[in-house]
Protein backbone atom coordinates (compact mmCIF):
# COMPACT_ATOMS: atom_id res chain seq x y z
CA UNK A 1 0.00 0.00 0.00
CA UNK A 2 1.61 3.18 -1.36
CA UNK A 3 1.69 6.08 1.73
CA UNK A 4 -1.00 8.11 0.11
CA UNK A 5 -3.41 5.10 0.53
CA UNK A 6 -2.58 4.17 3.63
CA UNK A 7 -3.27 7.72 5.07
CA UNK A 8 -6.46 8.03 3.27
CA UNK A 9 -7.65 4.66 5.08
CA UNK A 10 -6.09 6.27 8.28
CA UNK A 11 -8.23 9.32 8.17
CA UNK A 12 -11.18 7.65 7.92
CA UNK A 13 -10.46 4.39 9.96
CA UNK A 14 -9.02 6.68 13.23
CA UNK A 15 -12.24 8.85 13.31
CA UNK A 16 -14.65 6.12 12.99
CA UNK A 17 -12.92 4.29 15.33
CA UNK A 18 -12.65 7.62 18.06
CA UNK A 19 -15.99 8.35 17.33
CA UNK A 20 -16.69 4.40 18.82
CA UNK A 21 -14.77 4.86 21.60
CA UNK A 22 -16.50 8.23 22.54
CA UNK A 23 -20.33 6.56 22.10
CA UNK A 24 -22.37 7.10 24.58
CA UNK A 25 -23.59 4.21 26.82
CA UNK A 26 -27.30 3.75 26.95
CA UNK A 27 -29.23 1.97 29.62
CA UNK A 28 -32.49 0.94 30.29
CA UNK A 29 -34.37 1.45 33.52
CA UNK A 30 -34.21 -2.31 34.18
CA UNK A 31 -30.57 -2.19 33.93
CA UNK A 32 -30.13 1.06 36.03
CA UNK A 33 -32.17 -0.93 38.69
CA UNK A 34 -30.38 -3.59 38.57
CA UNK A 35 -26.70 -1.81 38.69
CA UNK A 36 -28.02 -0.06 41.64
CA UNK A 37 -28.00 -3.65 43.01
CA UNK A 38 -24.67 -3.55 43.51
CA UNK A 39 -23.93 -0.17 43.74
CA UNK A 40 -20.97 0.51 46.55
CA UNK A 41 -23.44 1.65 49.41
CA UNK A 42 -25.34 -1.84 48.87
CA UNK A 43 -21.23 -3.54 48.57
CA UNK A 44 -21.30 -1.60 52.67
CA UNK A 45 -23.82 -2.93 53.91
CA UNK A 46 -23.50 -6.83 52.41
CA UNK A 47 -20.15 -6.13 54.50
CA UNK A 48 -21.46 -5.09 57.61
CA UNK A 49 -23.93 -8.16 56.95
CA UNK A 50 -20.75 -10.50 56.65
CA UNK A 51 -19.19 -9.15 59.97
CA UNK A 52 -22.49 -9.28 61.85
CA UNK A 53 -22.82 -13.34 60.38
CA UNK A 54 -18.89 -13.81 61.52
CA UNK A 55 -20.23 -12.70 64.96
CA UNK A 56 -22.59 -15.72 65.23
CA UNK A 57 -19.90 -17.99 64.14
CA UNK A 58 -17.55 -16.32 67.37
CA UNK A 59 -20.60 -16.25 69.57
CA UNK A 60 -22.23 -19.89 68.93
CA UNK A 61 -19.17 -21.93 70.57
CA UNK A 62 -18.71 -23.36 74.57
CA UNK A 63 -15.31 -21.86 76.26
CA UNK A 64 -12.47 -23.59 74.79
CA UNK A 65 -10.46 -25.69 77.24
CA UNK A 66 -7.42 -24.93 78.77
CA UNK A 67 -4.26 -26.89 78.99
CA UNK A 68 -2.50 -26.51 82.48
CA UNK A 69 1.17 -27.90 83.09
CA UNK A 70 3.42 -26.92 85.88
CA UNK A 71 6.02 -28.47 87.81
CA UNK A 72 6.28 -28.11 92.02
CA UNK A 73 7.32 -29.30 95.48
CA UNK A 74 10.73 -28.18 94.09
CA UNK A 75 13.16 -28.78 97.35
CA UNK A 76 15.45 -26.39 97.26
CA UNK A 77 17.39 -27.03 100.23
CA UNK A 78 17.81 -30.57 99.97
CA UNK A 79 17.95 -30.78 95.85
CA UNK A 80 15.82 -32.30 93.62
CA UNK A 81 18.24 -35.36 93.25
CA UNK A 82 19.96 -37.13 90.03
CA UNK A 83 18.76 -38.75 87.58
CA UNK A 84 16.60 -36.98 84.17
CA UNK A 85 14.05 -34.28 84.79
CA UNK A 86 10.91 -35.99 83.72
CA UNK A 87 11.76 -39.83 85.53
CA UNK A 88 14.28 -39.57 88.30
CA UNK A 89 14.20 -36.16 89.59
CA UNK A 90 12.66 -35.08 92.55
CA UNK A 91 9.73 -32.64 90.95
CA UNK A 92 6.06 -33.33 91.34
CA UNK A 93 4.85 -32.50 87.69
CA UNK A 94 1.79 -31.86 86.59
CA UNK A 95 -0.48 -32.19 83.12
CA UNK A 96 -4.01 -31.13 83.33
CA UNK A 97 -7.27 -29.58 81.49
CA UNK A 98 -9.54 -27.08 82.87
CA UNK A 99 -13.01 -26.23 81.22
CA UNK A 100 -15.62 -23.68 82.06
CA UNK A 101 -18.94 -25.16 82.31
CA UNK A 102 -21.33 -22.07 81.41
CA UNK A 103 -24.60 -22.03 83.42
CA UNK A 104 -27.71 -19.74 82.95
CA UNK A 105 -28.03 -21.24 78.98
CA UNK A 106 -25.62 -18.13 78.12
CA UNK A 107 -24.26 -20.01 75.06
CA UNK A 108 -27.29 -20.01 73.47
CA UNK A 109 -28.33 -16.42 74.60
CA UNK A 110 -25.45 -14.51 73.44
CA UNK A 111 -25.91 -16.69 69.93
CA UNK A 112 -29.44 -15.59 69.85
CA UNK A 113 -28.05 -11.89 70.38
CA UNK A 114 -25.59 -12.50 67.64
CA UNK A 115 -27.98 -13.72 65.44
CA UNK A 116 -30.89 -10.58 65.53
CA UNK A 117 -28.13 -8.44 64.89
CA UNK A 118 -26.92 -10.52 61.53
CA UNK A 119 -30.67 -10.77 61.09
CA UNK A 120 -31.43 -6.57 61.40
CA UNK A 121 -28.16 -6.84 59.22
CA UNK A 122 -29.62 -8.56 56.43
CA UNK A 123 -33.12 -6.43 56.10
CA UNK A 124 -30.62 -3.29 56.22
CA UNK A 125 -29.36 -4.28 53.50
CA UNK A 126 -32.69 -5.11 51.46
CA UNK A 127 -33.71 -1.37 52.45
CA UNK A 128 -30.14 0.23 51.22
CA UNK A 129 -31.20 -1.78 48.16
CA UNK A 130 -34.58 0.07 47.57
CA UNK A 131 -32.86 3.59 48.95
CA UNK A 132 -30.80 3.32 45.79
CA UNK A 133 -32.95 1.92 42.97
CA UNK A 134 -35.18 4.76 44.09
CA UNK A 135 -32.38 7.74 44.27
CA UNK A 136 -31.38 6.14 40.56
CA UNK A 137 -34.70 5.53 39.17
CA UNK A 138 -35.23 9.54 40.42
CA UNK A 139 -31.66 10.21 38.97
CA UNK A 140 -32.80 8.13 35.58
CA UNK A 141 -36.03 10.03 34.73
CA UNK A 142 -34.27 13.34 35.59
CA UNK A 143 -31.73 12.40 32.84
CA UNK A 144 -34.79 10.90 30.89
CA UNK A 145 -36.47 14.58 31.30
CA UNK A 146 -33.31 16.43 30.51
CA UNK A 147 -33.21 14.52 26.97
CA UNK A 148 -36.67 14.96 26.17
CA UNK A 149 -35.92 18.70 27.25
CA UNK A 150 -33.42 18.85 24.49
CA UNK A 151 -35.00 17.73 21.91
CA UNK A 152 -37.93 20.09 22.26
CA UNK A 153 -36.00 23.00 23.25
CA UNK A 154 -34.06 22.26 20.08
CA UNK A 155 -37.11 22.02 17.97
CA UNK A 156 -37.92 25.00 18.92
CA UNK A 157 -35.01 26.67 18.31
CA UNK A 158 -35.06 25.56 14.86
CA UNK A 159 -38.41 27.07 14.46
CA UNK A 160 -37.26 30.43 15.82
CA UNK A 161 -34.26 30.17 13.58
CA UNK A 162 -36.18 29.59 10.47
CA UNK A 163 -38.86 32.09 11.62
CA UNK A 164 -36.18 35.24 12.14
CA UNK A 165 -34.36 33.72 8.96
CA UNK A 166 -37.62 34.33 7.06
CA UNK A 167 -37.98 38.14 9.13
CA UNK A 168 -34.84 39.06 7.76
CA UNK A 169 -35.82 38.62 4.35
CA UNK A 170 -39.62 40.09 4.13
CA UNK A 171 -37.93 42.80 6.20
CA UNK A 172 -35.14 43.25 3.29
CA UNK A 173 -37.94 43.30 1.08
CA UNK A 174 -40.20 45.80 2.51
CA UNK A 175 -42.77 43.13 3.61
CA UNK A 176 -42.34 43.89 7.70
CA UNK A 177 -40.64 46.60 9.41
CA UNK A 178 -36.92 46.26 11.09
CA UNK A 179 -39.16 45.89 14.66
CA UNK A 180 -41.10 43.21 13.68
CA UNK A 181 -37.57 41.35 12.15
CA UNK A 182 -35.35 42.43 15.65
CA UNK A 183 -38.14 40.79 17.64
CA UNK A 184 -37.45 37.71 15.34
CA UNK A 185 -33.78 37.57 16.04
CA UNK A 186 -34.12 38.21 19.84
CA UNK A 187 -36.25 34.76 20.04
CA UNK A 188 -34.05 32.79 18.00
CA UNK A 189 -30.92 34.28 19.92
CA UNK A 190 -33.10 33.61 23.15
CA UNK A 191 -34.34 30.08 21.61
CA UNK A 192 -30.49 29.16 21.63
CA UNK A 193 -29.31 30.48 24.95
CA UNK A 194 -32.17 27.81 26.29
CA UNK A 195 -31.04 25.15 24.12
CA UNK A 196 -27.15 25.41 25.73
CA UNK A 197 -28.93 25.50 29.31
CA UNK A 198 -31.04 22.12 28.56
CA UNK A 199 -27.78 20.68 26.71
CA UNK A 200 -26.14 21.75 30.36
CA UNK A 201 -28.41 20.30 32.42
CA UNK A 202 -28.87 17.26 30.15
CA UNK A 203 -25.28 16.78 31.05
CA UNK A 204 -25.59 17.23 34.79
CA UNK A 205 -28.28 14.67 34.84
CA UNK A 206 -26.05 12.48 33.33
CA UNK A 207 -23.33 12.91 36.04
CA UNK A 208 -25.34 12.40 38.74
CA UNK A 209 -26.80 8.88 37.32
CA UNK A 210 -23.27 7.81 36.77
CA UNK A 211 -21.95 8.63 39.93
CA UNK A 212 -25.28 6.83 41.87
CA UNK A 213 -24.19 3.69 39.52
CA UNK A 214 -20.09 3.66 39.66
CA UNK A 215 -20.28 4.31 35.90
CA UNK A 216 -17.70 6.06 33.76
CA UNK A 217 -18.21 7.82 30.40
CA UNK A 218 -21.46 9.75 28.91
CA UNK A 219 -24.23 8.35 29.69
CA UNK A 220 -27.98 7.82 28.10
CA UNK A 221 -31.52 6.77 28.94
CA UNK A 222 -34.28 5.24 26.70
CA UNK A 223 -37.40 6.32 27.15
CA UNK A 224 -39.37 4.84 30.12
CA UNK A 225 -42.57 6.41 30.99
CA UNK A 226 -44.60 4.62 33.25
CA UNK A 227 -48.25 4.17 31.81
CA UNK A 228 -50.47 6.96 33.69
CA UNK A 229 -52.79 4.98 36.61
CA UNK A 230 -56.46 5.57 37.39
CA UNK A 231 -56.81 3.63 40.43
CA UNK A 232 -55.82 5.15 43.92
CA UNK A 233 -52.96 3.68 45.63
CA UNK A 234 -53.42 2.54 49.21
CA UNK A 235 -51.07 2.49 52.01
CA UNK A 236 -48.70 -1.28 52.50
CA UNK A 237 -48.60 -3.00 55.60
CA UNK A 238 -45.53 -1.25 57.10
CA UNK A 239 -44.53 -4.32 59.09
CA UNK A 240 -43.36 -6.05 56.13
CA UNK A 241 -40.79 -3.16 55.62
CA UNK A 242 -37.14 -3.45 55.07
CA UNK A 243 -36.80 -0.95 57.71
CA UNK A 244 -39.50 -2.06 60.34
CA UNK A 245 -38.03 -5.76 59.97
CA UNK A 246 -34.84 -4.31 60.91
CA UNK A 247 -35.59 -2.41 63.64
CA UNK A 248 -37.62 -5.45 65.00
CA UNK A 249 -34.70 -7.65 64.96
CA UNK A 250 -32.71 -5.39 66.89
CA UNK A 251 -35.29 -5.65 69.70
CA UNK A 252 -34.93 -8.93 69.63
CA UNK A 253 -31.23 -8.92 69.71
CA UNK A 254 -31.23 -6.40 72.50
CA UNK A 255 -33.43 -8.34 74.62
CA UNK A 256 -31.34 -11.45 73.76
CA UNK A 257 -28.45 -9.16 75.15
CA UNK A 258 -30.62 -8.52 77.92
CA UNK A 259 -31.71 -11.96 79.43
CA UNK A 260 -27.59 -13.48 78.57
CA UNK A 261 -26.59 -10.21 81.48
CA UNK A 262 -29.08 -11.73 84.02
CA UNK A 263 -27.74 -14.73 83.50
CA UNK A 264 -24.60 -13.78 84.36
CA UNK A 265 -25.49 -13.84 88.20
CA UNK A 266 -25.66 -17.72 87.55
CA UNK A 267 -21.91 -18.39 88.08
CA UNK A 268 -20.13 -20.76 85.91
CA UNK A 269 -17.92 -23.80 87.23
CA UNK A 270 -14.77 -24.38 86.13
CA UNK A 271 -14.18 -27.86 86.30
CA UNK A 272 -10.50 -29.50 85.64
CA UNK A 273 -8.52 -32.29 85.96
CA UNK A 274 -4.56 -33.28 86.25
CA UNK A 275 -2.17 -36.12 86.19
CA UNK A 276 0.78 -35.61 88.42
CA UNK A 277 4.15 -37.47 88.87
CA UNK A 278 6.61 -37.57 92.01
CA UNK A 279 9.40 -39.98 92.15
CA UNK A 280 9.59 -41.50 95.00
CA UNK A 281 5.88 -40.89 96.21
CA UNK A 282 3.91 -42.27 93.20
CA UNK A 283 4.44 -41.99 89.06
CA UNK A 284 0.15 -41.57 88.79
CA UNK A 285 -1.20 -39.62 91.31
CA UNK A 286 -5.02 -37.60 89.74
CA UNK A 287 -5.91 -34.32 90.68
CA UNK A 288 -9.80 -32.95 90.16
CA UNK A 289 -10.62 -29.22 90.39
CA UNK A 290 -13.57 -27.24 91.06
CA UNK A 291 -13.50 -23.31 91.09
CA UNK A 292 -16.68 -21.10 91.69
CA UNK A 293 -16.59 -17.87 91.13
CA UNK A 294 -17.89 -15.74 94.46
CA UNK A 295 -20.30 -13.12 91.90
CA UNK A 296 -23.44 -12.04 94.01
CA UNK A 297 -21.75 -13.80 97.09
CA UNK A 298 -20.34 -12.21 100.50
CA UNK A 299 -21.20 -9.04 99.41
CA UNK A 300 -19.37 -9.35 95.86
CA UNK A 301 -20.24 -7.72 92.62
CA UNK A 302 -23.27 -8.52 91.18
CA UNK A 303 -23.49 -7.33 87.46
CA UNK A 304 -25.83 -4.83 88.10
CA UNK A 305 -23.75 -2.67 85.54
CA UNK A 306 -24.26 -5.21 82.82
CA UNK A 307 -27.85 -6.01 83.50
CA UNK A 308 -28.33 -1.92 83.65
CA UNK A 309 -26.90 -1.45 80.74
CA UNK A 310 -28.54 -4.21 78.85
CA UNK A 311 -32.00 -2.99 79.84
CA UNK A 312 -31.01 0.59 78.83
CA UNK A 313 -30.26 -0.92 75.32
CA UNK A 314 -33.35 -2.98 75.03
CA UNK A 315 -35.63 0.25 75.90
CA UNK A 316 -33.70 2.04 73.12
CA UNK A 317 -34.36 -0.12 70.39
CA UNK A 318 -37.30 -0.54 71.69
CA UNK A 319 -38.00 3.43 71.15
CA UNK A 320 -36.43 2.94 68.27
CA UNK A 321 -38.47 0.14 66.86
CA UNK A 322 -41.67 2.26 67.39
CA UNK A 323 -40.10 5.24 65.66
CA UNK A 324 -39.21 3.30 62.76
CA UNK A 325 -42.72 2.75 62.24
CA UNK A 326 -44.08 6.10 62.59
CA UNK A 327 -41.00 6.97 59.87
CA UNK A 328 -42.39 4.47 57.57
CA UNK A 329 -46.33 5.49 57.69
CA UNK A 330 -45.52 8.95 56.88
CA UNK A 331 -43.49 7.72 54.29
CA UNK A 332 -45.47 5.57 52.72
CA UNK A 333 -48.72 8.33 53.21
CA UNK A 334 -46.11 10.96 51.28
CA UNK A 335 -45.53 8.43 48.68
CA UNK A 336 -49.06 7.73 47.86
CA UNK A 337 -49.91 11.66 48.31
CA UNK A 338 -47.51 12.46 45.79
CA UNK A 339 -48.20 9.65 43.29
CA UNK A 340 -52.08 10.83 43.53
CA UNK A 341 -51.61 14.47 42.53
CA UNK A 342 -48.46 13.80 40.29
CA UNK A 343 -51.03 11.49 38.08
CA UNK A 344 -53.97 14.17 38.37
CA UNK A 345 -51.22 16.84 37.06
CA UNK A 346 -50.00 14.31 34.48
CA UNK A 347 -53.20 13.53 33.05
CA UNK A 348 -54.61 16.73 32.98
CA UNK A 349 -51.62 18.15 30.85
CA UNK A 350 -51.73 14.94 28.67
CA UNK A 351 -55.83 15.01 28.26
CA UNK A 352 -56.21 18.71 27.97
CA UNK A 353 -54.01 21.30 28.37
CA UNK A 354 -51.24 19.80 26.09
CA UNK A 355 -54.06 19.58 22.89
CA UNK A 356 -55.46 23.05 23.81
CA UNK A 357 -52.38 25.10 23.67
CA UNK A 358 -51.10 22.46 20.25
CA UNK A 359 -54.41 23.71 18.86
CA UNK A 360 -54.16 27.44 20.16
CA UNK A 361 -50.37 27.40 18.67
CA UNK A 362 -51.45 25.58 15.33
CA UNK A 363 -53.86 28.66 14.27
CA UNK A 364 -51.93 31.42 15.21
CA UNK A 365 -49.54 29.59 12.68
CA UNK A 366 -52.14 29.66 10.02
CA UNK A 367 -53.39 32.64 10.97
CA UNK A 368 -49.86 34.43 11.34
CA UNK A 369 -48.96 32.57 7.23
CA UNK A 370 -52.19 34.56 5.95
CA UNK A 371 -51.22 37.66 7.41
CA UNK A 372 -54.64 37.63 10.05
CA UNK A 373 -52.23 37.91 13.19
CA UNK A 374 -49.37 40.25 14.32
CA UNK A 375 -46.17 39.09 15.10
CA UNK A 376 -46.80 39.77 18.63
CA UNK A 377 -49.40 37.00 18.77
CA UNK A 378 -47.88 34.62 17.26
CA UNK A 379 -44.83 35.10 19.27
CA UNK A 380 -46.97 34.50 22.54
CA UNK A 381 -48.87 32.10 21.22
CA UNK A 382 -44.85 30.25 20.91
CA UNK A 383 -43.88 30.50 24.30
CA UNK A 384 -47.16 29.15 25.84
CA UNK A 385 -46.40 26.09 23.90
CA UNK A 386 -43.24 25.83 24.62
CA UNK A 387 -43.83 26.65 28.01
CA UNK A 388 -46.94 23.63 28.38
CA UNK A 389 -44.66 21.21 26.78
CA UNK A 390 -41.90 22.21 29.21
CA UNK A 391 -44.38 21.84 32.33
CA UNK A 392 -45.89 18.29 30.86
CA UNK A 393 -42.87 16.77 30.61
CA UNK A 394 -42.24 17.44 34.23
CA UNK A 395 -45.27 16.82 35.26
CA UNK A 396 -44.34 13.11 33.29
CA UNK A 397 -41.04 13.26 35.56
CA UNK A 398 -42.78 13.41 38.78
CA UNK A 399 -45.14 10.92 38.22
CA UNK A 400 -42.87 8.25 37.14
CA UNK A 401 -40.42 9.44 40.22
CA UNK A 402 -42.99 9.22 42.19
CA UNK A 403 -44.94 5.88 40.47
CA UNK A 404 -41.58 3.79 40.67
CA UNK A 405 -40.87 4.97 44.21
CA UNK A 406 -44.29 3.53 45.29
CA UNK A 407 -43.38 0.32 43.52
CA UNK A 408 -40.54 -0.18 44.81
CA UNK A 409 -41.78 0.29 48.44
CA UNK A 410 -44.34 -2.20 48.05
CA UNK A 411 -42.11 -4.89 46.78
CA UNK A 412 -41.25 -7.47 48.81
CA UNK A 413 -37.45 -6.61 50.57
CA UNK A 414 -35.12 -8.90 49.04
CA UNK A 415 -31.32 -8.11 50.15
Amino acid sequence: MRFGQWWLAACLVLPAWAWAQAAPQVLTLAQALQVARENVDVSLARRALASARADVVAADHAPIPVVIAKASQLDLANGIGSGSVLGSKRIDKSLGVDWTYERGNKRELRTRAAEGVAGAAQHDVADVVVQQQIAVASAYFDLLAAQERVEQVGAMERGAAELAGASQRRQRAGDISLQESLRTEIEARRAQTELRGAQADRQRAALTLAQLLGLQGELQVEPAWPPLVAEQPGLPDIEQRADVLAARRRVEAAQAAFDAAAALRRNDLTLGASLDHFPGTSSRLLELRVSVPLGGMLGAYGYDGEIARARATLDSTQDQLEKVRRQARAESGRLAEDLRSAAARAAEFEQAIVPRARQVAGMAELAYSRGALPLVDLLDARRTLRSVLLDDLAARADFARASTAWQLRQQPPTP
